[in-house]
């Protein structure tokens, strides 16, 4: 076991240890105040919610090229969603930028 591996593993638990503490931090934090655990379980099901317009969106095509790969019109369909949903966030996202540019302007 050379140098590199010992670094992989190291990263890889790191990262396991970011996630859990960005996860169970704030819901410890959260005890002591419920409305915020209320607004996140907001925002995970208005995530969730579009995540499945998206998904009702996509379409579940497979061409010849990718059918090599294992690719069937579930997991087509699923990637299609993912992406559908991304285009969505990024296009709520400038918006929302644009708007609190011009907000701050004629302030």
């Amino acid at each position: 076991m050379d140098s590199f591996d010992i670094f992989l593993y190291l990263a890889y638990a790191l990262v396991i240890f970011a996630v859990l503490a960005a996860i169970l931090l704030p819901l410890i934090n959260s005890i002591g105040n419920p409305q915020s655990l209320l607004k996140s379980g907001i925002g995970v099901l208005a995530i969730v919610a579009l995540y499945f317009i998206a998904y009702a969106f996509s379409g579940s095509e497979v061409t010849q090229a990718y059918s090599k790969y294992n690719v069937g019109p579930e997991l087509s369909k699923m990637v299609g969603g993912s992406l559908i949903m991304a285009y969505f966030l990024l296009g709520i996202a400038v918006i929302s930028i644009v708007y609190t540019e011009f907000n701050k302007i004629l302030k």
